[in-house]
């Protein structure tokens, strides 16, 4: 035994005798035995001699230490052993008395908790382990996890698991502001089976999106990993998530508007599928030209001019209609493409009458299967594209709903906090 490993193995039993035994040589002679025997002959210091080399070689780290703060609740809690295999770990939550559940490593000599961990927890670990000789070891933990306040999440779309069209990027809305952004950035990475390069672009210190420079291709895999757990996003501010997230991509489904001829040219997988009459804005309130994903779909909702702006002399909506039917979301701030029913059917393709909207032939209750806004809607999926032309208003702003296709790539790549 080296000198370091004796010393070691001292504290440990002074530790066990709790205080009894007094390794410091506080008067004692020059070999430090300070006269005193255990009543068999045998002084001090060979009594603390035999109980040290008793001790387990098996040395258990926990991490975190007692008294933590602000632990993460994925990859930050783990129990490891050298010397010796572990034989039993325990974690608990005291406030609430539930156990948490953990594996052991098949050789083991670690173990971790099997699921996530709350937050704002206290939790305790006592874990046990022996040597090749049968000597054994426990150590304990005690510590608390991160606060809401001290921790941010990454709310995204689409979906785990979802099928979407060429359009949808990948947006990650954070609750808290991020000001350290490329070391938020450098822990998320989007790939997909078509080798397309996906880069990142920061619309404000809340929202990340990600894309490739083009559409994506047709029936491909998309795959995000946010690896955000311990990551800073601001001074104090650290993530908690440690999450894997694939989506599917169907068909290439472009539908282009032609505000001016009040038609739209539905193709898909790069061949026409459908032109429908429509209803675009009118002259005072125009539809946005650009490229424009859809965001969400309902098969009737209400629609209130006064969510929008679009308010009478009372403050009341302009328009309060409860059953908007076959209604798809282009913008956040109230774009839709969506069937009408209250219009006279003279309208479509003849005349643009909406507040901003793009209009399709429909019926009250949605359940005509046969109508223009039923087909679109049927044969439509979140993440398909509507291209608007030919509008006297301006382009869409990219930010406005999943709009990022309508920024040009150079200056996309330009707010990429890792300079991708």
């Amino acid at each position: 035994m080296t000198d370091g490993k004796r010393r070691r193995g001292l504290v440990a039993v002074a530790t066990v005798l709790g205080g009894v035994l007094t390794l410091g040589a506080c008067g004692g002679g020059d070999d430090g035995d300070d006269g005193k025997n255990d009543g068999n002959g045998k002084s001090q210091s060979q009594v603390d001699e035999a109980a040290a080399k008793d001790a387990s070689d098996a040395h258990i780290k926990i991490t975190p230490k007692t008294g933590a703060t602000s632990t993460g609740i994925n990859s930050d809690t783990k129990v490891k052993v050298s010397g010796g295999k572990l034989t039993s770990v325990k974690m608990t939550a005291p406030a609430t008395g539930s156990t948490v559940a953990g594996t052991i490593s098949p050789d083991g000599t670690t173990w971790k908790p099997n699921g996530q961990l709350e937050r704002s927890t206290q939790y305790k670990i006592t874990a046990s382990a022996k040597d090749s000789e049968g000597r054994k070891a426990t150590e304990h933990s005690s510590f608390t996890t991160v606060s809401p306040s001290n921790s941010f999440i990454g709310n995204f779309t689409p979906e785990n698991g979802a099928k979407v069209g060429v359009g949808m990027p990948v947006s990650i809305n954070f609750d808290k502001p991020v000001s350290n952004k490329k070391a938020v950035e450098s822990h998320i990475k989007v790939t997909s089976t078509s080798g397309q390069q996906v880069v990142g672009h920061w619309f404000s210190p809340n929202r990340l999106d990600l894309r490739p420079e083009e559409y994506w291709k047709a029936n491909s895999t998309v795959t995000l990993k946010l690896n955000l757990d311990g990551v800073e996003a601001s001074p104090g501010v650290k993530g908690v998530q440690e999450k894997t997230v694939t989506f599917k991509v169907g068909h290439s489904q472009v539908s282009t508007v032609d505000a001016k001829t009040k038609t739209m040219k539905v193709v898909r997988d790069g061949k026409p599928l459908k032109t429908i009459k429509i209803s675009a804005g009118s002259p005072e309130n125009t539809t946005y030209n650009g490229q424009m994903v859809i965001s969400e779909k309902f098969k009737e909702t209400r629609m209130n001019g006064a969510t929008v702006g679009f308010k009478d002399d009372d403050g009341k909506g302009e328009y309060d209609i409860k059953d908007v039917p076959h209604a798809m979301r282009l913008s956040t701030s109230g774009t839709f493409i969506h069937g009408n029913y209250w219009g006279a059917k003279s309208i479509f393709g003849s005349s643009n009458t909406s507040h901003g909207c793009v209009g399709l032939s429909d019926t009250k209750g949605a359940g005509d299967p046969n109508t223009d806004g039923a087909w679109f809607y049927d044969n439509s999926q979140i993440g398909d594209v509507v291209v608007v032309k030919n509008s006297a208003d301006r382009t869409i702003q990219p930010e406005n709903g999943l709009n990022g296709w309508n920024m040009d790539w150079d200056k996309w790549v330009a707010g990429s906090a890792t300079g991708a």
